[in-house]
């Protein structure tokens, strides 16, 4: 019994429904079927959760919001008309966004609401459009699925007893199609994961109902060793461990959400990420455990947008409670912080550019100077951060002593070095501008050079 997810760019258009309704029909165990809404069909095209967005955002700023609603009808009446279903569908989708402009007060419950009108959209299509081809289908609500979720808007986890529920999905006969992103309350509010959510969605019905296997459909055919848009035709990685993936989709990798492997790894369930356009390639599976096969870096992940808060203070290391003050101050003003190297009398800590929108630069060197009496407090923007992964790595021989000698054949001054305790992991900090021809260089190093 296997569990397979279908991302935007998968179901963007009618004839990318098709594509994914050969593939559910070609393995009569892909009984669970998750789906994101409809991503880009081209570049310059408009994802329909960003719509979804806009239309929220117009409505609640007072504009007119009656164009973007009406694109929004008009991109999946296109899908609906070209598969010959009902206009039914279409006419709930425009009827069911101003019910919710009309009747919910609170802002965040709107915006989690409007954006989990195209998961949910699109699961109801594609349930009839399966049933239309002769495939049994019938689409589940998530709170009728018992995806339960805790109340954070934008940001729910799942709750440990929504499994038992899931759990029951088993008894139904079928295709079961399930709308991604969201779940509801105990409450009985629709509450939405983080941005890229149904990945995880997918993971937790794969974990609720003990599937053999997780498939995430998406447009590659396996995940790379580094980015494709820095280096021509890298190598595929065909197999990864949880932890090197988590690591590698924190770090930039955007073929998979950060959190999206948590409930499948507590499950121990394998998954397997694979192109919807070339579903018979063998794609890249992750399990809990590997062979090792001698190599110490499986993967290279790189982010640009990251600043570093510099902090010196004489006699810091006999300050007790500094570094806890230091982030106390930050978690005050509502920033998260990624990685906080020290020394004896100083201390970085990076963390994302975005979070010091507006005045929260100043607010924050201003708490920092005058409630920590630092000597100095210097901010620096225009960070990218590089990270070599590979199981075992700290155990490794010359991993370090390799990339830096990259780092140098490339001419890139590394800016900070990030290792710690992490035995999967090895971070370095370096200006952006120099970000491509470091991971052309580590690249040549770890994977060209035998």
């Amino acid at each position: 019994m296997k569990v397979a997810k279908f991302g935007g760019s998968s179901v963007a258009d009618s004839s990318m429904l098709g594509q994914v309704a050969s593939i559910i029909e070609a393995d009569q165990d892909r009984k669970f079927i998750v789906v994101s809404a409809p991503g880009k069909r081209y570049d310059d095209d408009v994802k329909v959760t960003d719509l979804f967005i806009q239309l929220g955002e117009q409505y609640d700023s007072g504009q007119n919001y009656e164009e973007t609603l009406f694109k929004i009808s008009q991109r999946f009446m296109s899908i609906t008309e070209e598969l010959e279903l009902s206009k039914d569908i279409v006419a709930r989708i425009e009827n069911e966004s101003r019910r919710l402009l009309r009747e919910t007060t609170n802002t965040t419950h709107l915006m989690d609401a409007l954006k989990a009108m195209g998961e949910d959209s699109l699961a109801r299509i594609l349930s009839a459009y399966l049933n239309k081809r002769g495939t049994k289908a019938t689409y589940v609500n998530p709170k009728d699925a018992g995806v339960i979720v805790s109340s954070d808007p934008s940001g729910a986890q799942i709750l440990e007893k929504s499994y038992e529920q899931i759990h029951r999905l088993r008894e139904r006969e079928g295709v079961v199609v399930i709308p991604g992103f969201f779940g509801y309350t105990e409450a009985g509010v629709l509450t939405a994961f983080p941005r890229g959510g149904s990945d995880i969605s997918g993971s937790i019905i794969a974990a609720g109902v003990q599937a053999e296997l997780y498939e995430n459909f998406t447009d590659v055919s396996s995940v790379y060793c580094v980015n494709p848009k820095i280096v021509d035709r890298p190598k595929e990685i065909h197999t990864l461990t949880y932890k090197e993936m988590r690591e590698l989709s924190y770090a930039g990798f955007s073929v998979f959400h950060d959190e999206a492997l948590i409930p499948a790894f507590k499950k121990n369930i394998p998954v397997c990420i694979k192109n919807t356009n070339d579903p018979d390639c063998r794609g890249t599976m992750i399990v809990a455990s590997k062979k090792d096969n001698g190599q110490p870096v499986v993967g290279i992940a790189s982010d640009t947008g990251f600043s570093t808060i510099y902090v010196r203070k004489y006699l810091m290391n006999r300050e007790i409670g500094f570094g806890q003050n230091l982030l106390r101050i930050l978690a005050e003003e509502n920033i998260s912080f990624e990685h906080a190297p020290s020394g004896i009398d100083d201390m970085s800590v990076i963390i994302r550019t975005e979070d010091l929108k507006g005045d929260k630069e100043e607010t924050l060197m201003n708490r920092i100077k005058n409630e920590l009496q630092v000597d100095t407090v210097d901010v620096t923007h225009g960070l990218a951060m590089i990270m070599l992964v590979g199981e075992g790595m700290s155990n490794r021989l010359n991993v370090a002593s390799k990339a830096t000698k990259a780092f140098a054949e490339a001419d890139v001054n590394i800016d900070m070095i990030n290792q710690g305790s992490s035995e999967v992991s090895m971070m370095f900090g370096i200006y952006e501008e120099n970000l491509n021809e470091a991971i052309k260089s580590l690249y040549q190093e770890f994977f060209l050079t035998e």
